[in-house]
């Protein structure tokens, strides 16, 4: 099959799966008639799919595709015939599920770990009464009032923006609007547009907290989800790489781009994020504590592995929700609706599998990152990862 055909059938195969669970194609800035051809085809059979898949992981070793763009859409279609298995009915064990998504192997984190995590925090928050409580009503008076809420976002865009600007040179034309929503599994949603436009959506049902908010402006626009499209859409979307015009759930794509997204404020602010903040903030007439912040952040940051080990004690264990929430409380010290609101989203049909994008991504970017010292070869490291058609497996053979 000629290359740019066996594109083609990987994007309708793709579009295909939104038949089945609506934003499963979290974006798509393609052809508009291959979307006609799949809305206006018969539904088809998940089964199909995966087979189709199947017989295009087969076919691409026969293409003359270059070896980066080959392994790229070879992963997407081993994660596709995955999920078409899924939608069919079909009983995949938790662990081969995450793996056959997002290529990487996952395993319980070390509570250890976690114990160490909350005596750091601890000491970032000395006083009376619980660990739990203290974080409780340190959260509590870091929450930013509803109705400066806007304010803030755009104070934070305008000057990350500025920073990606000097870095990593956007499109004159990108632009990234915000709008405040509810009923949302999540925090916070990128939604792709194409032509470097974007619309981030900021769940109103959590609260916003000062020591969160540069980080999620960073994630979902400057220099992550937002920045990362932009610039993929005029770099390799430009030079043809067609593969690049579609966006799905479930795939090492995810993996790559909220790992990214998650390393985006260290990678563009660097150490020293927390004063950075604070003067911001102070300029909005807001008090933070920025080193403070920071250090928590630090702490905290070792918990990274909880809410994986909450998918894996619900989904490969078959743990009861309430032993679920009580986990999720227990190590991550959050409230009991705080609990619950990540358990939904581990519940999700959708999203199930989704947790591990952030725990893994993370580790595996960052571990990569880090190879480089900080400085202008970090830089152009994290830029690789804006600009090119990185898989986890890339890495690892880099690594």
């Amino acid at each position: 099959m000629e290359p740019d055909r066996l594109v083609r059938e990987y994007l309708l195969l793709g579009l295909a799966f939104d038949r089945f669970e609506e934003g499963f194609v979290d974006a798509y800035t393609g052809d508009p008639e291959l979307r006609r051809q799949v809305e206006n085809a018969p539904r088809p059979d998940p089964r199909d799919l995966a087979k189709r898949a199947a017989e295009l992981r087969r076919e691409l070793a026969a293409t003359d595709l270059p070896a980066e763009r080959a392994a790229f859409v070879d992963v997407h279609l081993r994660a596709l015939e995955c999920s078409g298995r899924k939608f069919a009915g079909e009983d995949v064990g938790f662990v081969d599920e995450v793996e056959a998504y997002f290529d990487v192997r996952i395993a319980p984190g070390d509570e250890n770990e976690y114990r160490e995590a909350h005596r750091r925090m601890s000491e970032v928050l000395p006083g009376p009464g619980s660990l739990a409580e203290r974080v409780r009503a340190h959260r509590s008076a870091d929450e930013i009032p509803s109705e400066r809420l806007h304010e803030c976002v755009e104070a934070f865009s305008s000057a990350l923006r500025d920073r990606v600007r000097d870095h990593y040179p956007l499109p004159e034309s990108e632009v990234v609007e915000y709008e405040i929503v509810g009923d949302k599994p999540w925090s916070g949603f990128n939604y792709y547009l194409g032509d470097y436009r974007s619309t981030v959506a900021i769940n109103s049902d959590l609260k916003q907290h000062m020591a969160n908010l540069p980080r999620l402006i960073a994630h979902e626009a400057y220099p992550g989800h937002h920045t990362e499209h932009c610039r993929k859409e005029a770099g390799l979307v430009g030079a043809g790489q067609l593969e690049q015009t579609i966006f799905l759930v479930n795939t090492p794509q995810c993996l790559m781009a909220e790992g990214l997204a998650d390393l985006a404020l260290e990678s563009i602010v660097g150490p020293g994020w927390g004063s950075w903040a604070q003067e911001i903030y102070a300029d909005l007439g807001l008090r933070f504590d920025g080193e403070q912040a920071e250090k928590l952040s630090a702490a905290s940051g070792q918990l990274l592995g909880v809410r994986q080990d909450s998918a894996l004690m619900l989904h490969d264990q078959g743990r009861s929700h309430d032993d679920v929430v009580e986990f999720l409380q227990r190590w991550t010290l959050a409230t009991p609706d705080r609990a619950r609101q990540m358990l939904r989203f581990q519940s999700s049909s959708l999203w199930r599998a989704y947790t591990s994008t952030y725990v893994e991504g993370y580790r595996l970017l960052g571990d990569w990152l880090a190879e480089v010292p900080v400085g202008p070869a970090r830089s152009e490291r994290f830029g690789r990862l804006l600009d090119e058609p990185l898989v986890p497996t890339t890495l690892r053979g880099e690594a």
